[in-house]
């Protein structure tokens, strides 16, 4: 949990290890917490341990803890070692520096503009600033203080937004470029993936917390960012075709350059090792389920969640091919893809911080939108999900049918 693995095979990853040691134990997961019983039957004795931890994305760490799962689980090391192994895992630094994350978040929220949102050369200043404020506030701040943590999400939404529409009054800036990839960090991806992999392995209790978190969280957003936006106005994103270069949207050829790099430093900036297969193996995953969205939204229109099933489909076969084949983990290969796909598929219903206009000729923006955005979207990735697992579950053999989209 402390690693962020993938919470719909934390139980019965519990159950094969208390088997393999021969210890008497049962295991219940929720978000967030394990509780674990051991004792005998026949005596009605036992002891109730809850096991209670935060969680945060260390695919590099991920990997290790579960090589050494496996090794214990086959016989090849000692508990007591594996113990020693477990200790020094956790006490060691983070992969990357707290000054290096901001920074990857710097350049990935500047990428993000354009890529998903239409944003101009001048956007992507402002996007690359909010989201280095965003990265250094979650880093910094919001985990030192526990009052400003649960206040956090809504304050800077608010306070990006509103400064967001602040800078478009003149037309120089776009409200909805510049508000949406500023905030692409506050999107709940980790819990959309999380949950769907829990329901398509029907672990509806677990599934359904987290899938309802992410609905009502992203509801949440949604407000905040339209009382930022409603604290100032302006008339929108607009843009005349004489205006300079560097006032209008980057040229979509650009993205082919910009998507490999912007899912590059996101496997940085989920503690991904820089020297590991696992790298190249998530960029091209990320890149080929972009490419399959974006191809999906060139024919279908208005329909959010059918783009994102289509992605999140291609995503799932391609991770679990690559699972197959390598003996790999699927689970760390297609966690940047997905947590890229969520923010592609708020572009394609509309961005973050969509202005609306009304039948007056006002503009405005509604917070539930965001929530039904994000509905459509997470029931598209869990589809696609739960086909693509379907579909490899038919092809393969009855032992690779165990593992489902991870460990």
């Amino acid at each position: 949990m402390l690693f962020g693995a993938p919470s719909h095979r934390v139980e019965s990853q519990l159950n094969a290890l208390a088997g393999v040691l021969h210890v008497d134990a049962q295991f219940i997961h929720f978000p967030g917490i394990v509780i674990a019983s051991f004792g005998e039957s026949e005596t009605n004795l036992s002891q109730t341990h809850f096991v209670k931890s935060k969680t945060e994305i260390a695919l590099g760490r991920l990997n290790e803890l579960h090589a050494l799962y496996k090794e214990v689980m086959s016989d090849k090391i000692p508990i007591s070692d594996a113990s020693v192994l477990l200790d020094e895992m956790f006490s060691k630094p983070p992969e990357w520096s707290n000054l290096s994350r901001i920074l990857f978040s710097i350049i990935k929220c500047g990428m993000m503009a354009p890529i998903n949102f239409g944003g101009s050369f001048v956007d992507i200043w402002i996007s690359a600033l909010f989201g280095g404020l965003l990265t250094f506030s979650q880093l910094c701040l919001a985990g030192n203080n526990q009052m400003f943590s649960n206040v956090f999400d809504i304050a800077v939404a608010i306070l990006f937004s509103f400064v967001s529409r602040a800078l478009s009054v003149k037309s120089v800036f776009c409200y909805e470029a510049i508000a949406s990839s500023g905030l692409i960090g506050l999107l709940p991806g980790y819990a959309v993936l999380c949950a769907s992999l829990e329901l398509a392995s029907k672990n509806m209790m677990t599934g359904s917390v987290r899938m309802v978190y992410a609905v009502i969280y992203s509801l949440f957003l949604g407000f905040a960012i339209s009382i930022g936006s409603d604290l100032a106005s302006s008339i929108g994103c607009y843009r005349e075709p004489e205006w300079p270069w560097w006032r209008q949207s980057v040229p979509p050829v650009s993205k082919a350059a910009t998507v490999p790099i912007f899912s590059f430093l996101s496997c940085l900036g989920h503690l991904l090792p820089l020297k590991t297969k696992e790298v190249p193996v998530s960029v091209f995953i990320a890149c080929v389920g972009y490419a399959a969205n974006m191809l999906a939204n060139r024919y279908i229109f208005d329909r959010s969640d059918v783009v994102s099933a289509i992605g999140s489909f291609v995503i799932g076969i391609l991770g679990n091919a690559y699972s197959r084949i390598y003996n790999a983990t699927a689970f760390t290969a297609i966690t940047v893809a997905v947590n890229f796909l969520v923010p592609s598929g708020m572009a394609m219903a509309g961005g973050l911080a969509m202005t609306y206009q009304g039948s007056d000729g006002d503009l405005y923006t509604n917070g539930l939108s965001l929530g039904f955005r994000m509905v459509q979207v997470s029931i598209g990735i869990t589809t696609g999900l739960f086909v693509s697992a379907i579909l490899v579950h038919m092809l393969g053999n009855k032992r690779s049918n165990a593992v489902l989209f991870a460990f």
